[in-house]
């Protein structure tokens, strides 16, 4: 079995679902007491969230470039960033070490694909819905990409940050997100891609009147499969 190097803290409440479905799932596919080799480095996302903000994001390709080094000397052999929008600097962080990183946006697209589904509706944080750097990676695999409008971007936005980073599920919200949900269907959505790892944590496929896409549990899926392919 490989080891795989997760990069969590971004937050803690998505990191906590990363390790516990890393283990499941190897758990699952070898059966006994069998549990997933892995390193994590857990960042104060404190600091990685004031870069965002500031737009200072070769601070944080240094910081991330700078850890995923650090896994890659103890032991790792692949990099998982347990985040969607610090995926803005993966390719400065590949480019630091010589292990590969699994990438989450390749990962969804390929789940996105094999339903035949060529059409989503993204949320996530700002960055990853109205920067290119994740839709660009859906569209090469010939996937077009529906944000919700710039209201419901900055309350989806903020759900994430001042709500389920804190470890708070409300009601309210959830209801909020499903609303935007049946608007981007009714946009020509097929399929949502729930494109920010805490979402997961507030919405679940009962939630939704089209097909989710957990982006979490497939990229978690793709570190497996890579950890037990021998």
């Amino acid at each position: 079995m490989k080891t795989v190097g997760l990069i969590g803290g971004m937050s803690w409440e998505s990191s906590l679902e990363y390790y516990r479905q890393l283990n499941k799932q190897v758990s699952e596919k070898l059966g006994g007491l069998h549990s997933a080799r892995c390193l994590m480095y857990s960042v104060d996302f404190d600091e990685i969230e004031t870069y965002q903000r500031r737009g200072e994001w070769d601070e944080s390709a240094r910081v991330l470039s700078d850890i995923a080094s650090t896994l890659e000397s103890a032991g790792a052999d692949c990099v998982v960033i347990a985040t969607n929008t610090m995926h803005k600097v993966a390719e400065d962080v590949q480019a630091a070490i010589s292990i590969p990183l699994l990438h989450i946006g390749d990962a969804t697209a390929h789940a996105i694909a094999e339903k035949n589904i060529r059409k989503v509706g993204l949320l996530g944080t700002k960055y990853t819905m109205e920067e290119d750097f994740y839709q660009a990676r859906l569209n090469d695999n010939d996937i077009s990409v529906i944000i919700p409008d710039q209201d419901d971007r900055i309350e989806v936005n903020r759900i994430i940050f001042e709500e389920l980073c804190m470890g708070k599920m409300l009601d309210e919200s959830r209801k909020k997100v499903s609303m935007m949900i049946d608007q981007l269907k009714q946009q020509g959505a097929e399929g949502i891609v729930l494109g920010c790892t805490e979402i997961p944590l507030l919405i679940k496929q009962e939630n939704s009147n089209l097909p989710i896409f957990n982006t979490m549990d497939i990229h978690v899926t793709k570190a497996v499969e890579f950890a037990l392919n021998e």
